[in-house]
């Protein structure tokens, strides 16, 4: 018999019986469990979630979600209302760079033959530069240096920090078998067998798996033995209560909730009356202490002033220049660091500036785009990805844009890029997001040899497109793995690794051009090998269903032909339903999308030019909450939201991990405490 016996933090833990009988039988049908002769159904012996590394319990409940004081950005984006949010698990600090250095040192041995994945989630350092600044310190220094290693990891994009918490539940969930004896190490792990909680559960997954250690199987159709009356042996499922749900990161209402830590304003422990509400993680309208021993110290890390970042030399106030130790200052009553100040955080939501007049009051949240497992064709779960898989559409767009760059800011619809000259009097036109006017300036080689394009760069692009337009058909085609494996072996593998230019007295160089496409095209890597392939649910598939019918809800009631002046259009409603209007295009239009809401281009400067639409917001703006380094009090509020696109970064945006709280709220003996 084994019992688990680790615990992470002070919660109770999972106990689990492996190979000892329960003597219990169904009160629905009579039959005793785990036994082969009546069947084999099998009961676990479960008594609590294992609470993981680094979390922390924050029991849910009601509150007021939104706005505490004058808005006075007058965003109108955070109208107060009432909600409740159920128990979860949140990290009790930010996660820092050595937690990051760790990720990046698992990614780069593990994906060893697809160097573009470690690329990818390499944080962006260049966030510290600035224009009129000195901050090269930070570049150099800040991710890698021990002396940085407990301050919050910044230059990480929404997306990055997602692929954290695939990467983190990964390794936790390995972890724990391992330690349970279910799992061997396997240090040389690389590409697609590195351990994937999910296709480990789908019986994708057999390495270091000890099969002689694992649970017993009491299925009559498994018995072993001479006599065959030994149960066989089985992998772990779901049902055995020993792996944790995934990392996530919080949706902006967990976030909000955490922040206040209300559960230390109860008049008292029977009472439901909230004695105060917040709008700090502290009590009261200031941000110093109050208490006689810290009296007048600054309780979080932000801007005090004009040109105030750390207080007055030889009595450093918040005593951090930029950002400070995730475990500096005073907590919250939760125990969770730093909620207000040092670095903001991502949340989880799609920015709508009326989220708050939409959402469900239960579990709030924009951002549901439903997904299922790729099953084949017996109804069984597809074989996981044995390779990098490439957003080969977003390749094209982003092709299409550097040549627009590069060479000027040329309009497509004017110009041949077969051509190696610019014709004369449409140079100055553009087809870009970043306008000539805004100072950028195109190539030097290219104004210095007369608006004559570099024919071999032009052959290297052409070469690409090619390819790309071979990726895109098979895409299009649904065959997703041939497009990648098209765009991996032709480009990643050819293109770019034998394209050299020699120089006049025979010395090899390297082609700029070619390493920009590179680190350009990383940030189009949509799943890593290892893990089990998914597709977006389909409306036919969910006829009939009461609560939901389509995949994608990032836009409902919000951006939708619901909520825009068409809503009651019903020619541009059948347009829609009939496929013969993109039904994207209606408010809130992404970077790439030419059309306004009536369906015509959008023009600007004249005939024949083309512009992007202005709007900042797109199914892509995600929610950031909290104030930082960089910040005044005023976004030290936690009712206070910001957004930016999912793959940028900054140099004052963080995040933290969130877990769910399966079962009861609070732990084991809840009902017995009421």
């Amino acid at each position: 018999m084994r019992i688990l016996k680790y615990m992470f933090g002070a919660a109770a833990l999972v106990a689990l019986v492996v190979s000892c009988k329960v003597n219990d039988s169904s009160s629905s049908t009579g039959w005793e469990y785990n036994n082969p002769e009546m069947g084999g159904f099998e009961k676990a012996p479960f008594e609590e979630q294992e609470q993981g590394p680094g979390l922390v319990l924050v029991e849910g409940g009601t509150f007021t979600m939104g706005r505490v004081e004058d808005d006075v950005m007058k965003d109108w984006n955070n109208r107060p209302r009432r909600v409740t949010v159920s128990s979860f698990y949140m990290d009790q600090t930010e996660v820092t760079n050595f937690h990051w250095l760790e990720y990046l040192y698992w990614t780069k041995r593990a994906y060893e033959t697809y160097p573009m994945i470690y690329k990818n989630a390499l944080p962006d350092t260049l966030v510290w530069r600035s224009p009129l600044a000195f901050n090269e310190k930070y570049v150099e220094y800040y991710l890698r240096h021990p002396a940085y290693r407990d301050y919050p990891v910044v230059g990480v994009s929404w997306l990055q920090a997602n692929e954290y918490c695939k990467w983190r539940t990964d390794r936790v969930n390995e972890w724990i078998l391992i330690r349970e004896g279910l799992l061997e190490f396997v240090p040389d792990q690389a590409d697609g067998e590195t351990f994937n909680t999910e296709s480990y559960l789908a019986d994708q997954y057999d390495e270091g798996v000890i099969m002689e250690d694992q649970l017993d199987d009491y299925n009559p159709n498994n018995l072993t033995g001479r006599k065959g009356n030994k149960p066989g042996k089985r992998k772990v499922r779901m049902e055995d209560g020993i792996l944790l749900p995934r990392y996530r990161l919080p949706t902006e209402a967990e976030w909000e909730f955490a922040y206040y830590g209300l559960i230390g304003n109860l008049q008292n422990e029977n009472a439901e009356l909230i004695t105060e509400r917040k709008q700090y993680p502290w009590n009261g309208h200031w941000v110093r202490q109050d208490n006689e021993e810290f009296t007048g110290a600054i309780r979080a890390n932000f801007v005090r002033g004009r040109g105030d970042y750390m207080g007055v030399a030889g009595n450093l106030n918040d005593a951090a220049d930029v950002t400070a130790p995730v475990t500096a200052y005073w907590p919250n009553d939760y125990g969770l660091y730093n909620m207000a100040g040092n670095v903001a955080e991502w949340v989880l939501d799609v920015y709508r500036p009326l989220s708050s007049e939409d959402f469900d009051e239960f579990r709030p949240f924009r951002g549901n785009v439903f997904k299922t497992k790729l099953l084949n064709n017996e109804g069984i779960v597809d074989a996981k990805n044995q390779q990098v898989m490439y957003d080969v559409h977003g390749m094209k767009e982003y092709l299409n844009e550097f040549e627009r760059v590069r060479y000027q800011r040329i309009s497509a619809d004017l110009h041949n890029p077969e051509d190696t000259v610019i014709p004369v009097g449409i140079n100055k036109t553009n087809e870009s997001e970043f306008p000539v006017k805004s100072g950028y300036a195109p190539d030097p080689f290219y104004v210095s040899q007369g608006f004559v394009k570099d024919s071999i760069e032009l052959s290297i692009i052409r070469q690409i497109n090619e390819v790309l337009d071979i990726a895109v058909d098979r895409k299009n085609r649904k065959y997703d793995i041939e497009a990648s494996m098209i765009v991996q072996e032709r480009i990643f593998d050819e293109i770019f690794a034998d394209e050299l230019r020699e120089g006049p007295d025979g010395e090899v160089y390297a082609f700029e051009i070619i390493s920009i496409l590179r680190d350009g095209f990383r940030e189009f890597i949509e799943d890593v090998p290892g893990r089990l392939r998914y597709r977006n649910v389909t409306e036919e598939e969910n006829i009939g269903r009461l609560n939901y019918r389509r995949d994608d809800y990032i836009d409902y009631l919000d951006g939708d032909i619901e909520s825009s002046i068409f809503y009651d259009n019903e020619e541009r409603k059948n347009d829609i339903n009939q496929a013969k209007r993109n039904p994207d295009l209606i408010m809130y239009q992404n970077t790439y999308e030419e059309y306004n809401l009536s369906g015509q281009k959008v023009k600007a400067g004249g005939a024949n030019t083309a512009a992007w639409p202005t709007t900042l917001i797109s199914d892509k703006s995600r929610v950031y909450k909290g104030g930082s380094w960089r910040d005044r009090a005023y976004w030290l509020v936690g009712g206070n939201r910001r957004f930016l696109d999912e793959g940028q970064a900054t140099d004052y945006i963080g995040f933290r991990c969130a877990m769910d709280r399966v079962g009861s709220p609070v732990g084991l003996g809840y009902q017995d405490q009421k």
